[in-house]
């Protein structure tokens, strides 16, 4: 039989999925250590702030893998 009725929001295994690979694209956007001046820094930067805003709507809640203090992000212990 064919599941014809598809859910409307991640749940469970899938949500956890979605976080990981978040996480992992997060890490891969903020390692490159380059010049604020140039356009790859800029585009970088719009692409992590899309991140964080679709993982706030998917999830309903700030993102868990990024902790900010005043000098920027803490370093998890």
């Amino acid at each position: 039989m064919v599941r014809r009725n598809k859910p409307r929001q991640l749940s469970g295994p899938d949500l956890e999925r979605f976080l990981q690979a978040a996480e992992a694209l997060h890490k891969s956007i903020v390692g490159p250590l380059i010049s604020p001046q140039c356009d790859h820094y800029r585009s970088l930067q719009l692409l992590h702030e899309a991140l964080l805003k679709t993982v706030r709507e998917v999830t309903g809640k700030e993102v868990a893998f990024i902790r900010w203090n005043g000098t920027g992000p803490a370093r998890r212990l």
